[in-house]
C-alpha cells in the first residue's frame, strides 16, 4: 500500500496545501508549530475517522473557517482508492470512498491500513504488558473488521446423523474439545480486528457444543469483561441438538445468548432415520420435550427449530406443518447438500417435486396465518422494501472476510464448511491471518463475479448462494449450485405471492 498524495483544505493550520508522496520512505521535518504533526494526523484521520488528539471534529478545522475537506490518494495492490472527508462546525462529517459515501465510519476501516506513534503512545513503554497488547491489537491489527465468529467449541458429537458434513463433528481431522484458553485467543483476536464495530457475534458450534458446556460459559463470562473493557457488546449464539440440555442450560442460555437454534428434522420417522444416535436409536422422544419447553421459556423468540430435508422427504411441508403443530413459531427446513452418489441428496430431477411442496407450504402458511395459528418460515421471510444493506446483497455472508470458523486448536477458516480443508486455512489465533489471500479471493466474491447470477432476479435475495457449495461442486467459489439456484428462484416466488396474499390482512 502507498499513500500516493495528501489535499487539505482549512485542516488545523492549513489554508490549502497539497502533498506529493514518494513510494519510498518519507521524511517531514521543520522548525516547531509547523504543522508536521498536523499532515500526520491527517493521514491517520483519513484511515480512520478519528483523531489521536481528541474527539471534537470541529476543532480540525481552520480558526474562522466554516468546514474543512481531506482527500487522500492511494495505491492498494493494483487498485487506485480515494477518501474524501469534510467536516462541519454544527454538523456531522461526510465521508467518501471512491466517490462513494459512507454511512458508517467502520466501512473507511481497511482501506488504509496506518500504525500512528506519538508522544501519547509513550504508556506503551512506561506501562506493563497489558498496554503493549492492547496498542498492538488496536493498531497493527487491522486486516479487516470481522465481526462474527464461529467458535467450534466441540468437534464431537453424541449423534450420528447420516447426512453431516462434519462427519459428526470429526472435520476431515480429529475429535477434540476447544480450551478456554484458545477460546479466550479467539474472542480477542474478534475484539481487536473488529475495529469501530460495536455488536460482535460469536456462534458456539460443532458437532455438539453442550458436550463442552464448562467451556462456553467460561467464554461467555470472559466475552462479558471484553464487552466493559472495549465498549462491544457480543451477541452470541448456541447451535444444539438438545441431547443435553437440562434446566442449568436453559436458564443460562435464556440468559446470555441472543439466539439459539435447535436441530431436529421433523416428523419421529424422518428425524430418527437421519437423526440417530450411534447405537442407531432414534432422537426424536428425548429432545422434542426439551425444545418445546426451552421455545416456550423464551417466549417463541430468539430462536430456530431447524431441520434438513433430503430425498427421503422430499413431502418436507409436512415436516413443517409438524414443527407448527408442535407449538414453534419459529421454523427452518434447509435442504441437504449431499453427493450425487448420496442416496439422500438432493437430485435435479426431484426439482418438480420440491417446487410442489413448497406451493403447498406457501399455502398452508397464508391459511395458518389468517385463522390465527401463523409462524415465520425463515426462508419465506423476505424484506421488499429495505432489507440487509448494498454489500449483504451482493456477497452474502461474509465468509473469509466478516466472518470466520475457529476451530478446536485454534486454525481460523473462512466458514464451517471449509474447516479441514488445508487450502483454506487462513491462520490462526496466535498469528493472525497469515495468508491475506484467501481473504481476497472471497472479497472478490459476489454477485457481479458469478456468470449465472447476472441474469437471475433472486441474486440480490440470495446474494450468489453458498460459496461452499460451489466449491463442493465446481471447484471454485465464483460459481454456483444450480439446484440451489433453482429452489432459491422458488423460495423467493413463495415469498412475494405469501406477501400479496396477507397483504389485506
Amino acid at each position: 500500500m502507498i499513500i500516493e498524495s495528501l489535499e487539505l483544505l482549512n485542516f488545523r493550520n492549513y489554508e490549502r496545501e497539497c502533498f506529493i508522496f514518494d513510494e519510498n520512505t518519507n521524511v517531514l521535518y521543520g522548525d516547531n508549530a509547523q504543522g508536521k504533526t498536523n499532515v500526520l494526523e491527517a493521514i491517520y484521520f483519513c484511515s480512520t475517522s478519528r483523531s489521536h488528539r481528541g474527539s471534537k471534529d470541529k476543532k480540525m478545522i481552520r480558526f474562522d473557517m466554516p468546514e474543512a475537506h481531506l482527500r487522500m490518494n492511494l495505491l492498494k495492490g493494483s487498485i487506485h482508492h480515494k477518501v474524501d472527508i469534510h467536516l462541519k462546525r454544527n454538523k456531522a462529517k461526510g465521508i467518501a470512498v471512491d466517490g462513494v459515501p459512507i454511512k458508517k465510519t467502520a466501512d473507511l476501516l481497511g482501506i488504509c491500513n496506518v500504525v500512528f506513534f506519538s508522544p501519547e503512545d509513550l504508556n506503551i513503554i512506561k506501562e506493563g504488558p497489558a498496554g503493549r497488547r492492547r496498542f498492538i491489537d488496536l493498531e497493527l491489527s487491522q486486516l479487516d473488521k470481522i465481526y462474527l465468529s464461529n467458535l467450534h467449541i466441540a468437534h464431537d458429537c453424541n449423534l450420528a446423523c447420516q447426512y453431516c458434513f462434519a462427519e459428526e463433528g470429526e472435520y476431515h481431522g480429529r475429535r477434540a474439545l476447544m480450551s478456554y484458553e484458545v477460546g479466550k485467543k479467539a474472542l480477542d483476536f474478534l475484539v481487536a480486528n473488529s475495529g469501530s464495530r460495536r455488536n460482535l457475534e460469536v456462534d458456539f458450534f460443532g458437532g455438539e457444543p453442550l458436550m463442552n458446556w464448562k467451556v462456553v460459559k467460561e467464554l461467555v463470562a470472559y466475552g462479558r469483561e471484553l464487552e466493559k473493557q472495549y465498549d462491544k457488546h457480543f451477541r452470541f449464539t448456541l447451535t444444539t441438538n438438545g441431547v443435553l440440555l437440562n434446566e442449568e442450560v436453559q436458564e443460562f442460555v435464556n440468559r446470555e445468548m441472543d439466539n439459539v437454534v435447535l436441530s431436529l428434522d421433523g416428523r419421529k420417522e424422518v428425524n430418527d432415520r437421519m437423526r440417530p444416535f450411534r447405537n442407531g436409536k432414534g432422537s426424536y422422544d428425548l429432545i422434542v420435550p426439551k425444545f418445546q419447553k426451552l421455545a416456550e421459556s423464551r417466549n417463541q423468540q430468539k430462536y430456530y427449530i431447524r431441520g434438513t430435508f433430503t430425498r427421503n422427504n422430499l413431502d418436507f411441508s409436512k415436516d413443517v406443518e409438524h414443527f407448527a403443530d408442535l407449538g414453534f413459531e419459529q421454523v427452518s427446513i434447509e435442504p441437504v447438500v449431499g453427493e450425487d452418489t448420496d442416496p439422500y441428496a438432493i437430485q435435479k430431477e426431484d426439482l418438480p417435486q420440491i417446487f410442489e411442496e413448497y406451493d403447498r407450504l406457501a399455502k398452508m402458511i397464508i391459511d395458518r396465518e389468517k385463522s390465527g395459528r401463523g409462524f415465520n418460515f425463515f426462508h419465506f421471510m423476505i424484506d421488499l422494501e429495505g432489507g440487509p444493506c448494498v454489500s449483504k446483497r451482493l456477497s452474502g455472508c461474509g465468509s473469509g472476510t466478516e466472518y470466520l470458523a475457529v476451530t478446536p486448536w485454534g486454525d481460523l477458516y473462512p466458514c464451517h464448511q471449509f474447516v479441514g480443508q488445508e487450502e483454506f486455512l487462513m491462520g490462526n489465533v496466535d498469528e493472525g491471518i497469515v495468508k491475506p489471500e484467501i481473504a481476497e479471493e472471497f472479497r472478490g466474491c459476489s454477485v457481479y463475479s458469478k456468470e449465472s447470477c447476472k441474469t437471475c432476479f433472486a441474486r440480490f435475495y440470495c446474494s450468489g448462494g453458498c460459496m461452499a457449495n460451489s466449491y463442493k461442486f465446481h471447484h471454485t467459489i465464483n460459481d454456483t449450485y444450480e439446484v440451489s439456484c433453482e429452489m432459491e428462484r422458488k423460495r423467493v416466488e413463495c415469498a412475494i405471492m405469501i406477501k400479496a396474499a396477507l397483504a389485506d390482512k
